[in-house]
């Protein structure tokens, strides 16, 4: 399992472990050796995504009727911090298909579209993404402009969303519009195919992290979208947070590979660089801050545990999401710093994972709702009042 300081291995049943060591296995023989050419080069290696589909990483959690594997919210959230221990745009395509597109379209989806959706999302046959973001909305997604109109047999789309990951090279997009007004209740759901005549989805360039992810704009020109696309069990801002709730559940266990995979490579490192003719490891700052990393990877993978637990049993409340999130991806940032710095100048080569990680979290610190907003979130919780007004 890697860092294991409170024996957390003996909590998780032999099934959790079995998928946690297969989700490690591909990483480490599959993946680890495409994306330092890939995040060097900005591009997602798609060579990658069949056999995610084929191991059963997307929709994981989700029915087996639907094609997917059925498998609980702990065993889910080890392969997201496997997947993120090799980079974390890896774990955010998964994340994206399963939290963001196949959850939605379960949760809020007619018959028919769950039919024909799910399916071929957990086997990669169709490729998914989420427009929510736009680029004068993140924070605040509720005071969206995408707005869709009412015609016969289906709505008029138009808006732009941007920060969309998977946007590109998606088969499907769902975008939540605005129906009616500026009420932020009127928000729905819709599955925008990517043949919409209208649509389109051109990718961002100049990105310093996730380099190893697809990053789009989505721009909806008068696009009509049918009626039997609309998620008929949408509505309201709601909807769309609930979906968030769903990924950054999977970002709290994600986050803490990348501050392990950070971990991992500064031990290693200070054990065998000398200076002064003896391991770095030997000196107390060095120790010190290995030590302040042991102990904040530990308080995380408690954390996570727990919430998948409560998650499993139905008692997992977006609040207790929140803290996890705002929790786990602060500490790996600032464990990638530490790490960074034991490293020294070899902390910002790629030949070392440090820099990729660090960079990347950057990123995870940011979507999903920044550190402040899951403050404010939490603080409203405790207080009973409301910060964002």
């Amino acid at each position: 399992m890697g860092l294991d300081y409170y024996d957390i291995e003996s909590l998780l049943s032999a099934d959790e472990r079995m998928v946690r060591d297969t989700a490690r296995k591909f990483v480490d023989e599959e993946y680890l050796p495409l994306v330092r050419d890939a995040f060097r080069r900005g591009y997602f290696p798609k060579e990658a995504i069949p056999r995610v589909a084929s191991l059963g990483f997307l929709g994981a959690n989700l029915p087996e009727e639907y094609g997917c594997a059925g498998l609980n919210n702990v065993a889910y959230g080890l392969i997201n911090l496997e997947l993120e221990r090799g980079d974390s745009g890896l774990r955010s395509f998964v994340s994206v298909q399963s939290a963001l597109v196949m959850y939605p379209i379960y949760a809020f989806g007619s018959p028919e579209q769950k039919r024909r959706w799910l399916p071929e999302l957990a086997s990669a046959s169709a490729i998914g993404c989420f427009g929510l973001t736009e680029p004068d909305y993140g924070s605040n997604p509720g005071g969206m402009k995408t707005r869709a109109v009412r015609e016969p047999g289906g709505w008029r789309l138009n808006g732009t969303k941007r920060w969309i990951t998977n946007g590109t090279i998606a088969d499907v997009a769902i975008v939540w519009a605005k129906t009616e007004g500026d009420d932020s209740r009127s928000i729905r759901g819709f599955l925008v195919e990517r043949d919409t005549p209208g649509f389109s989805a051109p990718e961002m360039e100049g990105k310093f992290s996730l380099r190893a992810s697809v990053t789009s704009e989505l721009i909806l020109e008068d696009c009509f979208v049918p009626e039997e696309n609309v998620l008929p069990g949408s509505g309201g801002l709601k909807s769309p947070l609930m979906c968030l709730t769903q990924a950054r559940y999977g970002i709290s266990w994600g986050a803490i590979g990348a501050a392990m995979a950070c971990y991992e490579c500064a031990l290693d490192y200070a054990r065998s660089r000398k200076v002064f003719s003896r391991p770095i490891a030997g000196y107390q700052l060095v120790q010190q801050k290995l030590v302040t990393m042991v102990a904040e990877i530990t308080k995380a993978q408690l954390l996570s545990l727990r919430l998948g637990r409560l998650k499993d049993e139905g008692r997992m409340r977006p609040e207790q999401v929140s803290l996890a999130k705002m929790n786990n991806v602060s500490q790996a940032l600032a464990i990638a710093r530490l790490a960074r710095d034991i490293l020294g100048a070899n902390g910002i080569a790629d030949e070392y994972p440090v820099i990729r990680h660090l960079l990347n979290l950057e990123t995870v610190n940011t979507y999903e709702g920044t550190e402040d907003i899951h403050r404010l979130t939490i603080g409203r919780d405790v207080t009973g009042l409301n910060a964002f007004e």
